[in-house]
């Protein structure tokens, strides 16, 4: 078992306070119904650290939405802004997943991504325990728990009166030495809290999976390639509108597009974030598109998700987080979706 300590409730706020010294930190609020990430200032409120996942991925902190690649075409990678490296907080195991994927686009092949791995290596990950679920929640589909379990520097389980905080690396147990006057010993009746709401939250989830009827990862094996020219891609693609949002909003989406623009001054090369849901997409020089429907596209999305990466990285590219169901303006739900693939109708 991992090293656990206890941080009390009333020495959050000082101990981000002091992590604000070295890190930028952004931690989630509550606003409405809704949890944001938010830069860390001393004023800030409505701070939680439980709950569930706040409403945009992870991968916006390590794989930027736009970004400089190159400068006047020179053989040199861009050197990173000077500010001080990033400190996430209240991280959710539904994006920690997200990592197996971008890890392996980015970090596992012969030509490594220098940016990303930057960021991966300076930035530090504080993730939380889930305490609720809502009703897009469908984590347990993919073999997840509400509760990280891997690819996190310290992990916060909240408790009544504080946090049960969980060392997951070097880098967190360095953290916890460097501010032992916050930390004090776990208790045995504090473990039994903490497996007591782990264990409820399991329960929510696995209620929302047959409300929904939500199968299991172990039956998707083949489900797109048996269903390759099914109609069931034009019917689900009748209400897209093309917006890409399910491709911002996924914690393992990571496709990209490279543009130049130039000034007065120099000519750079600028990567955003491209999405597979949108018709130019797969358009090549001369105007043809392997892809010109948006069925296809549509298709080409799930086949991406769960029939190659398991196939390449031995990982389904889908949490089970159901932010593409709450971002989708056309109400279509993954869920559905892999029902139907899976009964094949």
């Amino acid at each position: 078992m991992s090293k656990c300590v206890f941080l009390w409730s009333g020495d959050l706020k000082s101990f981000i306070g002091k992590l604000s010294e070295t890190y930028q930190v952004y931690l989630p609020v509550k606003k409405g119904t809704q949890r944001f990430y938010k830069k860390y200032v001393p004023d800030l409120n409505n701070i939680v650290m439980g709950e569930v996942r706040p409403f945009e991925p992870l991968k916006a902190f390590f794989f930027r939405a736009k970004e400089v690649v190159a400068e006047s075409f020179e053989n040199r990678v861009p050197s990173p802004p000077a500010d001080k490296p990033l400190a996430i907080l209240g991280v959710k195991a539904c994006d920690l997943k997200g990592f197996k994927v971008e890890d392996f686009v980015f970090s596992n092949n012969t030509d490594p991504d220098p940016f990303y791995l930057k960021n991966r290596e300076r930035n530090l990950i504080i993730s939380s325990d889930c305490t609720c679920a809502i009703d897009t929640c469908f984590c347990l589909a993919l073999g997840l728990k509400p509760f990280p379990q891997e690819n996190f520097d310290l992990n916060f389980s909240p408790i009544q009166d504080g946090y049960i905080v969980e060392v997951g690396s070097s880098k967190g147990e360095s953290l916890i030495k460097q501010h032992t006057s916050y930390f004090k010993e776990v208790a045995k009746v504090q473990e039994d809290e903490r497996y007591r709401q782990r264990n409820q939250v399991l329960q929510d989830v696995e209620t929302n999976l047959k409300q929904f009827d939500v199968p299991s990862q172990d039956r998707f094996q083949g489900a797109v390639e048996r269903n390759f020219d099914s109609k069931i891609w034009e019917d689900e693609a009748k209400t897209c509108v093309e917006c890409g949002a399910c491709n911002a909003i996924c914690p393992t989406c990571h496709c990209f597009l490279l543009y130049d623009q130039k000034d007065e001054k120099k000519m750079e090369r600028l990567r955003i974030w491209d999405s597979c849901m949108i018709k130019d997409f797969a358009r090549v020089a001369g105007g043809a598109n392997p892809r010109k429907k948006l069925w296809m596209r549509l298709r080409n999305r799930f086949e991406k998700k769960f029939d190659f990466f398991p196939k390449v990285a031995n990982v389904y590219a889908c949490t089970g987080c159901g932010r593409c169901i709450s971002a989708c303006p056309a109400k279509i739900d993954i869920r559905k979706v892999l029902k139907r693939l899976v009964i094949g109708s």
